[in-house]
């Protein structure tokens, strides 16, 4: 048997983290079991289907690199993938409830009628669970059809579950309690019901149910302030799931064959911000230069940076990589390193190039690196170890002028560093250009 999962979001106009992980979750599993991951669209909404809604699931699902076999765009054997283009085949199946005398109408709405039996729900996660449907009160016949001709939730989704031939349900907690309900109609339509896993549900920090106003809590969020993909979904798949032996930063190819629904923990999850930024960086940490240079350029290019070829940005990343949080900052670390208009700090001027002696210092570092013909990083803090030990003053009375003058800044990537991506000519000119302030 094909081992065959689905995200079915509906398009609000973002993608959840809850949602995220539901989609994360669904494509392990069937990757790992050399399965098919479906997408399926529930826009039943007509307020909400609109192109731009849609765009956002597509785009959050494809930035944390969850590919699909069968989708809206991509087509595949049991389409449409959209439930607003599926009401034929919801018509088919009603008839089918209505010959087995399971259907009644109240009020124009079509109704369920319960079979009154107690329904056993086997949970991959939450194990074995009894309902007792037999009181009305506590569990009313579901309405599968409004007056209005529109359908319930209840009723497509089982019916596309059964259509598109999905054999394991991977879905919030939430879920569960609809689960006996949706067990009714498969067995009234005579289908035997997939495998259910209903996984914790993500809280924050006030142990409330995430929502929308809960920094963090769309895919969107990460993506505008430049998280890597890489460590939202692994932080992702920490909300409930656990690879063991204390190891919390991992690969996508390192989780994927390790992920096991069975390892999942009842408890709910805590969504930690904080956590979630940690493990971030220290993706950025380990992650390649290409990889870096792949996620950084977007940002570099919408901040107007005229950086000129791949080949002179690439240097310049790589001296502001380790000091990096998030992909949006990077702008702000290498703008000044292509242009000589950067603004200069009034701050870092007092405290540096406005100190006493400062123009003076400035000048003979510039003198002794004008004659390095080695411009590369030891030769350089050699050559300026040796000036400050020649002037009789400490290396920092030399360092923090030169690093106001070539960046207009008192924190920023290595000096040494700088000197290089700039070259020699371009350094010392912006001393010159700093004397100048700190006359």
């Amino acid at each position: 048997m094909t081992v065959r999962t689905r995200f079915a979001p509906s398009p609000t106009g973002f993608l959840h983290v809850g949602g995220a992980r539901t989609a994360l979750f669904n494509w392990l599993y069937a990757r790992q079991n050399g399965g098919k991951f479906i997408l399926r669209i529930e826009d039943t909404d007509e307020k909400r289907n609109t192109a731009e809604a849609h765009q956002v699931i597509y785009d959050g699902l494809a930035w944390l690199g969850l590919d699909w076999d069968e989708g809206p765009d991509t087509g595949g054997p049991f389409g449409p993938y959209r439930q607003s283009e599926r009401s034929a085949i919801y018509e088919k199946h009603l008839a089918v409830l209505d010959a087995g005398g399971h259907l009644y109408e109240d009020g124009g709405a079509i109704r369920f009628r319960s079979p009154r039996r107690p329904v056993v729900v086997e949970d991959i996660v939450c194990g074995r669970i009894e309902f007792d449907m037999s009181n009305p009160a506590t569990h009313p016949d579901m309405t599968i059809r409004r007056p209005d001709g529109s359908w319930i939730f209840h009723f497509v989704n089982v019916v596309d579950d059964i259509e598109m031939q999905l054999t394991h349900v991977i879905r919030g907690e939430d879920h569960l309690s609809n689960t006996p309900k949706h067990i009714e109609i498969y067995r009234a339509l005579g289908a035997e019901p997939p495998q259910f896993a209903h996984i914790p549900l993500i809280l924050n920090s006030e142990g409330k149910k995430l929502s929308k106003r809960d920094g963090g809590s769309s895919i969107t969020y990460f993506l505008d302030l430049g998280y890597t993909p890489e460590a939202v979904a692994n932080y992702l798949c920490l909300l409930g799931w656990s690879p063991g032996e204390n190891r919390e930063i991992l690969a996508m190819d390192e989780i994927r064959p390790i992920f096991d629904l069975t390892g999942i923990n009842r408890r709910n999850a805590i969504f930690d911000l904080d956590k979630c930024f940690w493990v971030n960086g220290q993706h950025l940490l380990s992650m390649s230069a290409d990889r870096f240079e792949e996620l950084a350029r977007p940002f570099v290019d919408r901040a107007g940076i005229a950086y000129g070829t791949p080949e002179a940005l690439r240097p310049a990343l790589a001296i502001v990589k380790p000091k990096v949080k998030h992909l949006c900052d990077v702008p702000g670390w290498i703008g000044f390193l292509f242009t000589e208009d950067y603004p200069f700090d009034p701050e870092a001027v007092a405290k540096s190039l406005a100190k006493p002696g400062a123009a003076d210092r400035l000048a003979a570092l510039g003198a002794a690196l004008a004659g390095l013909d080695d411009w590369k990083h030891a030769a350089i803090e050699a050559k300026l170890k040796e000036t400050a030990a020649a002037l009789g003053v400490k290396a920092g009375e030399l360092v923090h002028p030169a690093r106001v003058a070539v960046s207009g800044r008192s924190v920023g990537p290595g000096l040494y560093e700088m000197f290089e991506v700039l070259g020699k000519a371009r350094t010392l000119a912006r001393f010159d250009r700093g004397r100048e302030l700190s006359a």
